[in-house]
């Protein structure tokens, strides 16, 4: 239950990390001359599965268990306990466990969410308009803009914008589970 609460949680940091970067490529679309006296870069975001070292929210209790993959597991994860199974008393309950790949960091299934592991230029050289009269025109008359595409970057934040809620929605989730099992 808190594993997929953390894993919600890198979900939304990622999104809004990600919601920052594509506000700052809108807001820059027109700036040609930064502070290095060069037209604005377009910046995206880097994500990757992250890993028990890598993880936000990773914690020794979050560890991935290491039953089977039909194995019993009893709440939060922790292996079902021998009980009998009677009519009137508790009983095991199976649930699968998703198999994840094995690189050579270790899992690489998504069992720890996702991290931003940095941010990227475009190394493209913009785009030219005919402006004469502009102060950064070159001696033909040109104005080298960013390369940045507005609607295609507001394509992209209502991407990031429904993955937030997404993961927003999976964290309230099991919030409300993990609130259930404490009621009972």
């Amino acid at each position: 239950m808190f594993r997929s609460m953390g894993i919600a949680a890198s979900g939304i940091a990622a999104q809004r990390q990600r919601m920052e970067v594509i506000a700052q490529n809108i807001a820059n679309a027109d700036v040609t001359r930064g502070t290095d006296g060069q037209p604005y870069k377009r910046r995206e975001l880097v994500l990757e599965t992250a890993t028990a070292q890598t993880a936000l929210f990773a914690s020794d209790n979050l560890a991935p268990q290491s039953m089977g993959s039909n194995a019993a597991r009893g709440v939060f994860g922790s292996p079902a306990l021998d009980v009998p199974l009677s009519e009137d008393g508790p009983r095991p309950i199976a649930v699968p466990v998703l198999p994840t790949q094995r690189g050579k960091n270790g899992p690489r299934g998504g069992e720890y969410g996702v991290r931003v592991s940095g941010i990227a230029e475009d190394q493209g050289e913009g785009r030219l308009v005919y402006e004469p009269g502009h102060p950064d025109a070159n001696a033909e008359g040109y104005v080298r803009y960013p390369d940045v595409d507005t609607t295609q970057e507001l394509v992209k934040l209502l991407d990031a914008k429904r993955i937030y809620e997404a993961n927003a929605a999976v964290f309230t989730a099991a919030k409300s589970m993990l609130r259930a099992a404490l009621d009972i």
